[in-house]
């Protein structure tokens, strides 16, 4: 009641305000996060890498559709800082990771060739980068950006995701001996991968290293069980 009364003398266009955002929340329950985290408490909006960031643990927990808007205001946020010449580091590279999971490739090379115009030295940018030229299907440049990141940061935090996108390179150029070395560095990084195991156990089977593939196809089962390459590759190579 107390509520209502404090309501009640407000202006009329701020208490229809407060009536469009209750009527949102509503209709439509899945967009209210993202008013309500971007102040949350009346401190400051959220910037473009935390946006980003929530909008990726919602698609890792395989809920795109709710992530969609984070990944919408994350670019929105980034647009708005260089329109206004606020543009740092952090703008950058929040708008190519959106970018990237929108799987909106060219646009991620447009943005992050602009970004190192002005930090040369953002290797966020460039593992970025080269994972979209990878789905661009353009190999040389791919393999030269992920060289690049991790020559210069080689336990970042995409370090291990750069070395898998080389080792998968390798793979589908045949250079099996680079891919194992690369695929074995993803690995010793993130051992927890699925599917980074049974990439490197294909390659050991071509490189008729069968013990070696054996362990590996035996190392994605036990991440992944129910992972039927696995299971047929293993019984494959033990054959042998």
């Amino acid at each position: 009641m107390i509520g209502y009364m404090k309501l009640a003398v407000l202006p009329a266009t701020v208490r229809g305000r407060i009536g469009v955002v209750f009527c949102l929340a509503l209709v439509f329950p899945w967009t209210f996060p993202l008013y309500a985290q971007s102040s949350p408490g009346g401190e400051s909006p959220l910037s473009a890498v935390q946006t980003y960031r929530i909008g990726r643990d919602l698609e890792a927990a395989g809920r795109m559709t709710e992530a969609e808007p984070y990944y919408n205001e994350t670019i929105r946020i980034c647009r708005d800082e260089v329109s206004r010449n606020a543009a740092n580091r952090d703008t950058y590279t929040a708008i190519t990771w959106a970018l990237q999971r929108q799987k909106k490739y060219d646009e991620v090379i447009s943005w992050g060739e602009q970004g190192l115009r002005l930090f040369a030295d953002e290797y966020r940018i460039m593992e970025t980068m080269g994972e979209a030229y990878f789905y661009l299907n353009d190999y040389d440049r791919s393999l030269d950006y992920m060289q690049r990141y991790t020559n210069a940061v080689p336990r970042g935090e995409r370090s291990s995701v750069a070395y898998f996108f080389a080792a998968e390179i390798f793979r589908l150029r045949r250079q099996y001996y680079h891919a194992d070395i690369a695929y074995t560095t993803a690995l010793r990084l993130d051992p927890g991968v699925a599917l980074w195991w049974y990439r490197l156990a294909t390659v050991q089977e071509a490189l008729e290293d069968y013990a070696g593939a054996a362990e590996s196809f035996t190392r994605a089962l036990r991440i992944n069980p129910t992972y039927p390459e696995s299971t047929a590759g293993l019984a494959r190579v033990l054959e042998r």
